[in-house]
């Protein structure tokens, strides 16, 4: 039974929607340290992506996020920036990233890079400055605070990586603050010079003709002045393996101020046209700042939050709540929806089992490219890769390091990606990678799977098309279905179109066919009715369709 009107999300108007051409959308991450080394020192780098465009564009998605390639020490891989308007050269120079947004351009595909505006490496310029005395024309562009009386820390804050998020600088006698590693310093986004010198960076890469930007840990981007300590969490039922997860972070993030400097970046990128920004945002409950970060089209275009990328399992429940969070009223933003990143294991190695892996890649990527709002495919996702095995030795996540063996990890998800089976490296390098190829990743390479059209690869590219092609699914509203446990149903609607989409998660047969079953005309298929033709009244052990009808 579909929902009444009452509870459906409205949707842009058609002429309104279509003229945004990132609405909808459909964007390609790459992660270019593992995308393709064009030059056998184990390491991707920007004439590696120019080289794997082709490839992008032909999977039929509307663009392209590129992870960082700033200048930088590595010790975070590049979001430790320690020059904003600089290419790290393990990646190429500037003139490679000029080639590659003409190619892109060519291609028709958009392009968006990541911004790390809420802190710095060590070793930049600026904090070289501030940290040489209290006096200097940027003493104040850090967060810098005295010791208490007994020399300990200023107040309580802890780090995500782990440990106090204060580290004494013996240069100036003062602690310093930093969200995430002690190398990586948090600027001081109060001060308006600091504002000015970041929207001037954002000028810099618009100028280079960038088609937007998504904006990394957004709600570390100020703190309270104040330095109130932070009040401690609940420990009931959670699991905690960091101090970090021992507080609210009530006053080292999140201060009301960013939204004034969201609407002041806003007045920046209205200057140029078509620019699409997204807003990371993490924690246990974003949606507030998510919204507020997007209000009224006067910040931000969208936001993501980690709701499936942390998520250990993967429920009707969840997806209903997540999606029903944005339900279109008047001044309300755009979501974004990701599966997996290079933040985050992969998707079907968190949520299915190792004998269902090729059936569950094909499945979650249906309901992926059903989600109202903007989706992320991460490279690799699309050839169904699992989660890659990296032994201790091999690990250079920071994280992972430090919290082993509690947490999986960044690096199983940051492995290369295999282009051509049993070549050297899967195709990747010519010299040793800088993290180890699952050899499971071998039989799933590019090359293999374009020779297949049965494939994961094919069965994806498929899927893009459809939803390029679908008004519904790209621009349209979206009601939830009563169904039996285990079962994912809802219909998005735009125009004159609707479609339907369920989705069995489960690992057993569900008996249910939803009103109207019989007048759908299915576009895609997995295990569902006979031969993909309706009457669509069972859905096998992960299963699904997406059927559509003319009203």
């Amino acid at each position: 039974m579909i929902s009444d009107s009452k509870s459906r999300t409205r949707h842009a108007g058609s002429a309104a929607a279509k003229s945004e051409w990132w609405r909808g959308a459909t964007i390609y991450q790459i992660y270019p340290r593992s995308f393709k080394d064009s030059n056998g020192d184990g390491v991707g780098d920007l004439k590696g992506v120019i080289d794997g465009l082709d490839y992008v564009a032909n999977l039929g998605v509307d663009g392209l996020w590129l992870s960082p390639f700033f200048t930088s020490p590595m010790r975070d891989f590049g979001y430790d920036v320690a020059d904003f308007c600089g290419v790290d050269p393990i990646f190429g120079s500037l003139t490679d990233f000029d080639a590659l947004i003409a190619k892109a351009h060519g291609l028709g595909l958009k392009v968006i890079i990541d911004q790390v505006y809420s802190h710095t490496s060590d070793i930049h310029d600026w904090f070289a400055e501030s940290r040489s005395d209290r006096t200097n024309a940027k003493a104040d562009w850090y967060v810098w605070a005295d010791p208490k009386d007994d020399g300990s820390p200023p107040n309580n804050w802890q780090s995500v990586f782990g440990g106090p998020a204060w580290t004494w600088d013996s240069q100036r006698r003062q602690y310093y603050f930093h969200n995430f590693l002690s190398s990586q310093p948090d600027l001081n986004l109060h001060n308006m010079e600091v504002q000015d010198a970041i929207l001037k960076v954002t000028r810099f890469w618009l100028d280079r003709g960038v088609d937007g930007f998504r904006l990394d840990a957004l709600n570390f981007l100020m703190h309270d002045p104040a330095l109130r300590d932070n009040p401690p969490a609940s420990r009931e039922g959670r699991k905690l393996t960091r101090p970090f997860d021992y507080q609210i972070h009530k006053y080292s993030m999140s201060h009301s101020g960013i939204v004034t400097f969201l609407e002041r970046l806003r007045s920046v990128l209205n200057e140029f046209q078509d620019i699409f920004t997204v807003a990371e945002i993490g924690g246990p409950d974003p949606l507030c700042e998510m919204k507020a970060f997007t209000a009224n089209d006067k910040r931000l275009n969208s936001a993501y939050s980690f709701d499936f990328l942390y998520a250990d399992k993967l429920t009707p429940a969840r997806t209903k709540e997540s999606l029903t969070g944005w339900n279109g009223t008047h001044g309300e933003g755009w979501p974004s929806w990701a599966f997996s990143n290079h933040d985050a294991p992969r998707a079907v190695s968190r949520w299915a089992r190792e004998q269902d892996r090729d059936r569950a890649a094909r499945l979650y990527a249906m309901l992926l490219i059903s989600l109202r709002g903007n989706i992320f495919i991460y490279q690799g996702e699309e050839l169904g890769l699992p989660q890659a095995e990296v032994p201790f030795d091999a690990l250079q996540d920071p994280e992972a390091i430090a919290n082993w063996p509690l947490t999986l990890g960044r690096d199983g998800a940051r492995t290369p990606l295999p282009w051509r089976r049993g070549a050297l490296n899967s195709g990747f390098s010519s010299g040793r990678p800088w993290l180890p190829i699952d050899p499971r990743h071998d039989d799933l390479a590019v090359d293999v799977q374009e020779a297949n059209q049965s494939s994961v690869l094919h069965f994806v590219r498929k899927l893009i098309g459809l939803r390029r092609e679908s008004g519904a699914l790209r621009y349209g509203s979206i009601a939830f279905e009563k169904a039996p446990g285990g079962v994912i149903a809802f219909s998005r609607r735009f125009e004159n179109e609707r479609v339907a989409c369920a989705f069995n998660i489960r690992e057993s047969e569900t008996v249910w066919e939803p009103d109207n079953g019989g007048r759908l005309s299915v576009l895609a298929a997995l295990g569902a009715g006979h031969d993909g033709a309706p009457p669509l009244d069972k859905l096998p052990a992960l299963s699904g369709y997406i059927a559509r009808e003319i009203i």
